[in-house]
């Protein structure tokens, strides 16, 4: 509304400044092409893509290590071509910021060690990350037969003393179904619980 009188001398109304964001003006402005869109219309250059592409990487690199694959799937939602993605991968292999090797070695050593899962189970994960298949064979045999067991062992007395006191068939039904889930096999699964339980004296029908 403009007030008679109102003015900065107290004579002429004065009259609310609009810098256009309440009226709507600035609502045609075209959004921001996306990179895959300046890729599709060549207005962009290998050169400015490669720069792009390794400072993404540099950002995903720095908040967690990760496998050549999961980059390149990163790279390529992110509208990378592959012709620029293949030889910017290459070059942070070469200077060895991406080793799939070594980040295998890390996951099978953490996800044994601190979340007890066994061999099938991180050579799944290890899969799904992209790691090839001889790389990730490699890295899992930081973990042998006795190891596995152990940390099999070590999870179902875990399990086990927190139904101390429950039926016998609830026990073995949790305990088989907590190993079962960090990717042991039944067999193995049952043998423990039955030793554990007769260790108890409360033998495993």
């Amino acid at each position: 509304m403009i007030e008679q009188g109102s003015g900065p001398d107290g004579g002429e109304p004065s009259v609310p400044h609009d810098d256009g964001r309440r009226t709507g003006r600035t609502a045609g402005r075209r959004p921001r092409p996306s990179l895959h869109e300046l890729v599709e219309r060549g207005e962009i250059s290998d050169a400015d893509l490669t720069e792009r592409a390794r400072e993404t990487v540099l950002r995903i690199l720095t908040a967690a290590p990760k496998s050549r694959a999961e980059l390149a799937q990163s790279l390529a939602r992110k509208g990378y071509p592959e012709h620029v993605v293949l030889p910017v991968l290459d070059r942070f292999e070469e200077v060895g910021l991406v080793d799939d090797a070594q980040y295998a070695e890390m996951i099978v050593r953490t996800r044994h060690a601190e979340r007890g899962l066994s061999r099938r189970a991180i050579s799944t994960e290890l899969r799904r990350r992209g790691i090839d298949p001889d790389v990730g064979s490699a890295a899992l045999e930081q973990v042998d037969d006795d190891s596995e067991a152990d940390a099999a062992l070590a999870l179902a007395r875990t399990r086990l003393a927190r139904t101390r006191g429950l039926d016998r068939d609830v026990r073995v039904r949790r305990a088989v179904g907590a190993l079962a889930r960090k990717g042991y096999s039944p067999s193995l699964a049952f043998e423990i619980v039955q030793r554990e339980l007769d260790a108890e004296g409360e033998p495993l029908d």
